[in-house]
């Protein structure tokens, strides 16, 4: 282990236990808020610890989070449900049936997901922190930057979402491990993670736009080095052969990451058009429920729903369509203000990563980064504006555009933290760039230093530059002052409105 993973691991370690820490210290002294949020009954008798657990962790559970719980212990039983992919709650259950089924005597099976959400999503944060410092360092080819990014991912403005019953950490795990494995040519092996990305949320399937530039950059380049060392038929064939195998891995790649999306859309229809469950084998309690919220449960006696009929009968467009009111524009209402403003930090750095970027490489994003670029991905220049970094931007900006336009809005922060690497690059550039104190030859003070250096010049444990500033906050430049004041206020805000159902989602 490197001296600047072991520096990341132990900032992402104490962020994650000073989380747990805060949430159940918010939740036991603000009185939680009464939101019409989706809230099960409770089937199952609690047991000796339940009510301990409930109280130390019960943060966890609000919002979104009782929907990934409730799917843990009941499966998939209302139509919504659906609007939150299986994988999670896989893990969970299993963390329950395994790791904590020593516990089953003293905890219900509640009691033990919510100790599996702990405890899952705490180990899953710390492999996403790894993987975003292995794809910093092998895209920017700079390793300030590189560990400044994954030490300001450790108080991410999504914090509270990495943390609670939700998915994020686990896709952010997959996504940077899936893209970290991809840049290094393993690319039969990034799909797969990239697969299993997609069986844990649905913009998983965005990340087929890297299996499809990536590829093709490596067969450009190919291309060009066959150009000027091989001759005659030769060449024609290795031309053709580069073609094949990019199309091969395009075709093949795409299916793979694809698969969960697909199966789980079948499963659904499976589940509610030719259902084969009555309502007498649910529980009265969630059927009372769904009576009360016109949720709708599988029924072969009840007539199939009418999305059921549609050519391409996707669940997941229907459920975001009827229950969230999820659509192009939809959002866009003077009552939706203040959730345009709660997102307007994360959406300022998206846009500002990819103006900077096309001021820095006009040319490179006008011809895609796919025409003379092989001297550049050689010896790319180090930092936020090498070419690498080009296909990063253009996700991101994507994810920026259609989580303003067509989602609901104030997800944006926990839509793009967890999904692309550019929000935290951006930021540590901004920092490194305008705040003195974190260049040596600026500063005559010693303690606020990015690395540490012997008399003979071996390097030793990097310093966290992020709580070396934070005793010199007020006399930081501006630009440092709002990216903390940023992060650090969404990270505590976030746990202590989210964890009471205060309108933090």
């Amino acid at each position: 282990m490197t001296m600047d993973v072991r520096a990341v691991l132990e900032f992402a370690t104490a962020t994650r236990g000073l989380s747990l820490l805060l949430q159940a210290v918010f939740n036991a002294v603000i009185p939680d808020h009464d939101a019409d949020a989706f809230r099960p009954p409770r089937t199952e008798e609690p047991l000796y610890l339940d009510s301990s657990v409930e109280w130390l962790l019960g943060g966890l559970s609000h919002w979104d989070a009782e929907h990934f719980l409730f799917i843990a212990e009941r499966g998939y039983l209302y139509e919504h449900n659906f609007a939150f992919f299986p994988l999670f709650p896989i893990i969970l259950r299993g963390l329950a049936e395994t790791l904590l089924w020593p516990l089953s005597s003293w905890l219900s099976v509640r009691g033990r997901l919510l100790v599996a959400v702990a405890l899952g999503n705490t180990a899953l944060f710390l492999l996403s922190v790894v993987a975003l410092y292995a794809l910093s360092r092998t895209v920017l080819q700079d390793r300030r930057l590189a560990l400044l990014s994954s030490l300001l991912y450790c108080i991410t403005p999504a914090n509270v979402f990495m943390t609670a019953g939700y998915s994020e950490s686990l896709f952010a795990a997959l996504t940077f491990g899936g893209l970290f494995l991809l840049e290094k040519g393993f690319t039969f092996r990034a799909c797969l993670a990239l697969s299993i990305a997609t069986a844990a949320r649905s913009n998983g399937l965005v990340n087929i736009g890297f299996l499809l530039y990536l590829p093709s950059l490596h067969a450009i380049t190919q291309i060009r080095v066959y150009r000027t060392t091989t001759k005659g038929h030769s060449k024609v064939f290795h031309y053709i052969w580069a073609i094949i195998r990019l199309l091969l891995t395009s075709l093949l790649g795409t299916a793979i990451i694809a698969l969960p999306f697909c199966a789980f859309q079948y499963y659904g229809y499976r589940t509610f058009c030719t259902p084969s469950v009555s309502l007498e084998q649910i529980p009265p309690a969630l059927v009372s429920l769904a009576d009360l919220k016109g949720y709708r449960v599988p029924d072969e006696n009840g007539p199939p729903p009418l999305w059921c009929m549609r050519p391409l009968p996707l669940l997941y467009s229907h459920i975001q369509d009827v229950y969230w009111d999820a659509g192009f524009l939809r959002y866009f209402e003077l009552r939706q203000i203040p959730n345009f403003i709660l997102a307007l930090p994360m959406a300022t750095l998206g846009i500002m990563a990819a103006y900077a970027y096309f001021l820095a490489n006009p040319e490179l994003c006008l011809r895609l980064g796919l025409w003379d670029t092989g001297a550049h991905f050689d010896k790319p220049t180090p930092g936020m504006f090498n070419p690498r970094v080009f296909v990063y931007i253009v996700h991101s900006t994507v994810l920026l555009v259609f989580g303003t336009l067509c989602m609901h809005v104030q997800v944006l922060t926990r839509f793009m933290a967890s999904s692309t690497p550019v929000p935290f690059w951006i930021s540590a550039h901004l920092l490194l760039l305008n705040e003195p104190l974190l260049h040596r030859r600026k500063t005559s003070n010693p303690n606020v230093q990015l690395h540490t250096h012997s008399s003979n010049g071996c390097q030793h444990t990097p310093q966290n530059p992020i709580i070396a500033l934070l005793p010199y906050f007020k006399s930081c430049s501006s630009t440092t002052q709002g990216i903390l004041g940023y992060f650090l206020s969404y990270w505590v805000l976030g746990l202590a409105l989210h964890c009471n159902f205060l309108p933090w989602t």
